[in-house]
């Protein structure tokens, strides 16, 4: 692949999660404010506390993913991106099209899933 362009697939990609970060923080925030704000019963508690831990694990797989990206980008300035972390072998394009953060091949990523 083409280190330019892998370069702006990568930068884009961190781009858009960074602004679902942000937009998550926003919401939060809208939500605290909204608590603070409303008379609520006991059992009313529970619905904020529950997106809470939704939200919490969404921003964590985000901030997996900026990790992955970053590891990716330290990939490009060394020369080894698009090369499977396991075997060596080329990543094909259309994986790193779909994935610029990709670290294996398909068939080792599934493996690594078993």
């Amino acid at each position: 692949m083409d280190p330019s362009r892998a370069h702006e697939m990568i930068d884009s990609e961190r781009e858009r999660i960074k602004g679902v970060l942000t937009g998550l923080a926003a919401e939060r925030a809208g939500d605290v404010r909204a608590a603070a704000d409303a008379t609520t019963s006991l059992f009313d508690t529970a619905n904020p506390l529950a997106h809470e831990l939704v939200d919490d694990a969404v921003a964590e797989q985000l901030n997996a993913r900026l990790a992955a990206l970053d590891r990716a980008s330290d990939r490009l300035r060394t020369g080894t991106y698009g090369l499977s972390l396991r075997s060596g072998r080329p990543i094909p394009d259309d994986r790193l099209e779909a994935d610029p953060a990709a670290e294996l091949l398909v068939d080792e990523a599934r493996e690594r899933a078993r």
